[in-house]
């Protein structure tokens, strides 16, 4: 059964997933676990891969199919984060798809912490997302707690601010030292605290922001104005790409996946107009 409902989540947008979601769809069917009005959604969702059932699902109030009761908390979360990724078209979505496999190998044990921006900001991220995406809020949620939650400090404080080095927190899922080991490949979360400036910056390292809140503002080089996104827009910032975030009066939450050089630290690039940056407000 844990083999059939993995079929049910074959990645969106993946060729032909829409026919594996619907035969893993009849097989629980068969078996009494969904009714023959969910399998009708599956039936006609079939001839199109990119199409989340999910959603559909929720639009005709109809329940979700029923999760393992042998996925953990975290391997929930890996799966929905995945599922959501690899639906996203960008132009690194081809190292993405390499980076995070079906099937993230054993999950190790973490000592989960807790952390300040996470108590105060996940929250009402969790709420903004939910009005949209609820099971991947949901996902995000539940598995929060079994995290390891970090406020980076390798950057200069003189050079990132005061309000980043002590507004934002990041989460691995899969990588060197998340739950899900891997090499060379990090994905995880990241929370900012509404208002904060994250400066230019760069690294070696391939990047995608997938931004669950919005709208913040970008940039890709010092000087340049902001552009304003809205959340679900995805980022793709090639190596070595500088990039700066403004927060919005939502908190920023989002995925991040590194690609390669996960291991090379980043770099803060210095810009004449950050005081000005940290006085705008995106409302």
């Amino acid at each position: 059964m844990t083999d059939t409902l993995s079929l049910l989540r074959a990645p969106l947008g993946q060729p032909g997933s829409g026919r594996v979601r619907y035969g893993a769809a009849m097989a629980l069917w068969r078996d009494g676990r969904i009714s023959a009005e969910v399998l009708e959604v599956y039936r006609v969702a079939a001839a199109h891969d990119g199409r989340d059932v999910a959603e559909i699902l929720r639009e005709r109030g109809l329940p979700l199919p029923p999760a393992s009761a042998a996925e953990t908390p975290l391997r929930q979360l890996y799966a929905a984060a995945r599922d959501y990724l690899l639906a996203l078209d960008h132009p690194g979505a081809a190292e993405v798809r390499a980076g995070l496999p079906a099937d993230p190998g054993p999950e190790r044990t973490t000592a989960a912490t807790g952390n300040a921006v996470t108590d105060r900001w996940l929250p009402p991220a969790l709420a903004a997302l939910h009005r949209t995406h609820p099971q991947l809020a949901e996902a995000i949620a539940g598995a929060a707690g079994k995290l390891v939650w970090v406020t980076y400090e390798d950057y200069p404080p003189e050079e990132i601010g005061a309000a980043f080095r002590t507004g934002h927190a990041f989460a691995s899922i899969l990588g060197g030292d998340a739950p899900f080991p891997a090499p060379d490949v990090d994905l995880g979360l990241f929370l900012i605290a509404p208002g904060t400036l994250y400066r230019d910056h760069r690294h070696a390292a391939p990047e995608l922001y997938a931004p669950l809140t919005g709208p913040h503002g970008w940039r890709f080089a010092p000087g340049r104005p902001l552009i304003v996104k809205p959340a679900h827009q995805p980022v793709w910032n090639p190596a070595w790409q500088p990039h700066l975030t403004k927060v919005g009066v939502q908190p920023f939450l989002g995925f991040f996946v590194w690609t390669k050089d996960v291991t090379r630290p980043a770099e803060v690039i210095a810009a004449a107009d950050w005081d000005m940056l940290e006085r705008v407000s995106l409302d």
